[in-house]
C-alpha cells in the first residue's frame, strides 16, 4: 500500500473511484523529503495527513512509531479525526499498488463534488487508468424496440445513462450488484451489440466499433468480478 510517486490528485482518484470508506495508501509528500502523506478515504471524499519520518521512527500528530506497520496497527483500532466536522474513519482496507485493473479505458472521469476547490480538469491529466468509463452507445427500448443513442457513464457500481452528455440527471442508474452477466449479443440485426442480464429485464446496448464494445464488456465483467470478490470477502467474514 506504499505508492512511491502517486500525485495528491492521483490518490484522490484512486480511492474515491476503486476504494471504501476505511481504504488507505501511503506516499512521499511533495512538500518536503521527511514527510509522507496518509490519504485515506471517509464517506465521499478523501484526507490527507502528514507522516514525518524522523530517520528512527515517525511521527502522526502527537504519537510516535517505530514502524509504519505500529502506525496503521494503532489506527487500525483507534478512529483517526478525519475533518471539522469530527466524521471518525479508521484504517480499515490497505489500497496495494499492484491493482487489477483493465488497462484500456476511453477516458477518465473523476468526481470530486466533496474536493472543495478542485476541478473535474484538474485531476483528469494526473489520473492513472481507473474503473471509470463513459460515453455514447445505442440503447434498444424496453416496450418499443427502437434504438436511441444514450451518454453512459460507470462509476463505482453503477452504470448510469443520459438522454446526451450534457444532461445533468440520468434517465436511469442500474446497479451492478444486481447485475448477473454481461456479454457480446448476436440477436440483435444491429453489430457491435452486448447486453447486460438483471433479473427483471436485460439491456441489449450497440457501440460504435467492435472494440469499443469490447472495452465495455471486459470493464463490466471486471467490476462484477469485484462485486463477487466483496460479497465472498464478506461472507466470509460473518462466517467468521
Amino acid at each position: 500500500w506504499y505508492h512511491d510517486n502517486l500525485t495528491r490528485h492521483a490518490a484522490e482518484a484512486l480511492l474515491l473511484s476503486n476504494g471504501r470508506d476505511g481504504s488507505y495508501l501511503l506516499r512521499k509528500s511533495h512538500e518536503r523529503e521527511d514527510l509522507y502523506s496518509l490519504s485515506v478515504r471517509g464517506k465521499d471524499s478523501v484526507k490527507h495527513f502528514h507522516v514525518e519520518h524522523t530517520g528512527t521512527s515517525f511521527k502522526f500528530g502527537f504519537n510516535e512509531f517505530s514502524s509504519l506497520k505500529e502506525l496503521v496497527m494503532h489506527f487500525a483500532n483507534q478512529p483517526l479525526i478525519g475533518s471539522e466536522t469530527g466524521t471518525l474513519i479508521v484504517l480499515k482496507h490497505p489500497y496495494p499498488r499492484q491493482v487489477e485493473e483493465p488497462s484500456i479505458y476511453e477516458s477518465v472521469r473523476v468526481h470530486t463534488a466533496m474536493q472543495t476547490g478542485r476541478t473535474e480538469s484538474d485531476l483528469v491529466p494526473n489520473a492513472p487508468s481507473l474503473g471509470t468509463k463513459e460515453g455514447y452507445l445505442v440503447k434498444q427500448g424496453k416496450i418499443v424496440k427502437n434504438w436511441k443513442t444514450r451518454w453512459f457513464t460507470l462509476h463505482r457500481n453503477e452504470l448510469k445513462y443520459f438522454k446526451d452528455q450534457t444532461a445533468t440527471e440520468p434517465i436511469r442508474a442500474l446497479d451492478l450488484t444486481e447485475c448477473s452477466a454481461v456479454q457480446f449479443d448476436y440477436s440483435q440485426e444491429r453489430v457491435n451489440c452486448f447486453c447486460l442480464v438483471f433479473p427483471l429485464r436485460t439491456y441489449y446496448l450497440c457501440a460504435k466499433t467492435g472494440i469499443e464494445a469490447d472495452e465495455w464488456i471486459k470493464i463490466l465483467r471486471w467490476k462484477l468480478s469485484q462485486i463477487r470478490k466483496q460479497l465472498e470477502e464478506s461472507s466470509t467474514t460473518l462466517s467468521s
